[in-house]
């Protein structure tokens, strides 16, 4: 299957802190030099490529002679503002050499929570593509609040692969893949080579937090696999360390796990659903609407919903759960939360009596619904 990777021609690249960084001491200015070398002979053979890249917080540490990560929010943003200087200024110099330029491109998830912005971002992104420059994208921590924050970039570097309908994610650590347990604490730990994302056992096997520069550990990889699964991407999570490790994995070459999309990708609309990290609101749903939606895939009627929480207005997306708190779906609701409070546990032929109008008999329809 290794040669999934070989017919690959648009791929996000997400490096870690530790592959950018001397182990939190500022920039590697010969690991960036590297990257660019790799990144533009991907280029020079027709391959688009999107880098993700940690590291501006870090720099920033360096820059301001912090030794420890703050836990601050505002000395967070402060050391973001100072570090992304160094970063993007490193990079253009690096790409320069190629005869390639650079963008960079700040995100949050409201960006790509909001319809409208989600596709000017999709559209500057290609536009970046296809003028031959190579996009740098990292999240705006300079403003970001909890509310609309990624959490970590691996997470980012997936819904930038879904974004841009990428082919392949290949996420570099300084772990050289997945392995069956911790190989850390375990020395009968082995190494996984391929595998399918999303299947239930790998989360099982993840590992808790990376290291005290990063914030990603393998778990948020496995969950950004999944993630980048949805659209047809197919992840690679393999060691930064491995000498030209770009192109010998785009040459069918095995190193590191790779995790294989399925067939079926969603289309581009419900792709958009299924991104969103954060919501507004969550209805929860007793065992029989749980099968109209996920075995029946009928639509989500009121008399299903056993509880409403959170504000929402209508046409807002909001996460469904099951009988046990899973999440299970994401959809565009079709009444605000007061209004779904009211009709909850009704059947639809009696919402007309109890709000005083009808808008549509399904809390949301299933062409409005994604399961995840």
């Amino acid at each position: 299957m290794r040669n999934v990777l070989t017919q690959a021609k648009r791929i996000v690249v997400k490096v870690g802190s530790s592959l950018v960084t001397n182990s939190g001491a500022g920039l590697d200015l010969n690991a960036l030099n590297n990257w660019a070398k790799q990144i533009a002979g991907l280029r020079a053979n027709g391959c688009e490529v999107v880098l993700v890249s940690s590291g501006a917080i870090a720099e920033g540490m360096q820059r301001l002679g912090w030794k420890q990560r703050p836990s601050a929010v505002h000395e967070l943003q402060a050391a973001a503002a100072v570090g992304q200087m160094g970063l993007v200024q490193a990079y253009e110099s690096c790409f320069r050499q190629h005869g390639l330029h650079a963008a960079q491109v700040l995100l949050t998830h409201a960006d790509l929570a909001d319809r409208e912005r989600y596709l000017n971002a999709r559209s500057t992104l290609r536009s970046l593509l296809n003028l031959r420059v190579i996009p740098i994208i990292n999240e705006n921590d300079t403003v970001v609040t909890d509310e609309i924050k990624f959490g970590d970039n691996d997470t980012l570097g997936a819904l930038v692969a879904n974004l841009i309908e990428a082919d392949a994610l290949i996420i570099l650590t300084d772990q050289t893949g997945m392995y069956t347990a911790d190989p850390r604490k375990d020395a009968n730990a082995s190494l996984i080579s391929e595998t399918q994302a999303g299947k239930p056992e790998l989360e099982a096997m993840a590992g808790g937090a990376g290291s005290a520069i990063g914030r990603g550990g393998m778990l948020t990889k496995i969950l950004a696999a999944k993630r980048a699964a949805r659209s047809g991407a197919h992840t690679v999570i393999a060691s930064g360390h491995e000498i030209d490790v770009l192109p010998r994995l785009l040459q069918g070459e095995s190193i590191g796990t790779l995790l294989t999309a399925s067939a079926l990708a969603l289309d581009a609309r419900k792709q958009w659903l299924a991104d969103h990290l954060q919501v507004s609101g969550r209805i929860t749903l007793d065992a029989g609407a749980v099968r109209a939606l996920c075995q029946d895939k009928k639509s989500l009627l009121p008399i299903g919903v056993t509880q409403v929480s959170g504000e929402f207005n209508r046409g807002e997306v909001v996460a469904v759960l099951d009988v046990d708190g899973k999440d299970i779906a994401r959809g565009l609701v079709n009444y605000n939360a007061d209004e779904a409070r009211l009709i909850a546990k009704k059947a639809s032929s009696e919402i007309e009596k109890i709000l005083g109008y009808v808008d549509e008999p399904e809390l949301i329809h299933r062409d409005n619904l994604v399961l995840l």
